[in-house]
């Protein structure tokens, strides 16, 4: 097993990388993607990082996700379920294979936990 050092970052500075979407996944705007990996297990099924996208609305197929919004606002809407509005401050579950579109507000920012599995 790979070691690792404890650390911490100001997520809502932290440096992202461009991270382009399918244009596919476009439904509406110019939306844009980045983030950046903290940490990824030696097996590659848990992965801890910071993820930002720029208004517009996307669709995606979720993995198994726990993420808290730092900033900005969306819509989430699950297919045949939910639809939740987050914002700054609240955290979120989605399954894998959920069906979403997300609807950005204003630009979003957050950090997340996934698990591939």
């Amino acid at each position: 097993m790979t070691e690792f050092s404890s650390f911490a970052v100001h997520v809502p500075d932290a440096d992202l990388e461009p991270d382009p979407l399918d244009p596919a996944q476009i439904v509406a705007g110019t939306p844009e993607v980045s983030g950046t990996v903290l940490w990824e297990s030696p097996d590659g099924t848990q992965i801890r990082g910071i993820w930002q996208i720029t208004p517009g609305v996307v669709t995606d197929t979720e993995a198994n996700e726990l993420f808290v919004v730092v900033s900005g606002r969306a819509t989430i809407d699950v297919e045949g379920g939910s639809t939740f509005d987050v914002g700054p401050g609240d955290a979120c579950v989605l399954r894998a294979g959920d069906r979403t579109t997300w609807t950005v507000h204003e630009t979003l920012r957050k950090a997340y936990h996934i698990t591939l599995s």
